[in-house]
């Protein structure tokens, strides 16, 4: 069992900068692909970006690259987004998720891929 915790969600400005974290309890955080997702009211949860185990390997979703920076520190049992350039549209609840994988660098976009997911914290953008 995996439980993550979200942190630095906030209120913020078109433009601006906000970084989340995500701590995890598992006792082998590096067995576990991470990723992030996000869920605005009204719509469906979607990927917005996911790092391997080592943390050697990363995906995104298009409309976050270039924006967005996913990391890991596995001797802290953490993962971060760094979110810049925040517009509007980013606005919504941000999860962290855990995968058990088998493959050291394998990264999954899908929802339905991943075991274990933090409560989420809230993320706003005003234009």
């Amino acid at each position: 069992q995996v439980q993550l915790v979200e942190s630095g969600g906030g209120f913020v400005q078109a433009g601006g900068s906000l970084r989340l974290s995500c701590a995890a309890s598992a006792r082998t955080f590096s067995a576990y692909a991470m990723a992030w997702f996000h869920q605005a009211p009204g719509k469906e949860r979607e990927f917005v970006a996911g790092i391997s185990r080592t943390g050697l390997s990363t995906d995104y979703a298009d409309s976050v690259k270039g924006r967005f920076t996913i990391s890991r520190d596995n001797a802290k049992n953490m993962v971060y987004l760094q979110m810049n350039s925040l517009k509007p549209e980013d606005t919504a609840v941000y999860y962290c998720a855990a995968r058990g994988s088998i493959c050291i660098e394998h990264v999954a976009p899908a929802v339905t891929a991943y075991d274990f997911w933090g409560q989420g914290t809230q993320v706003t953008v005003s234009s």
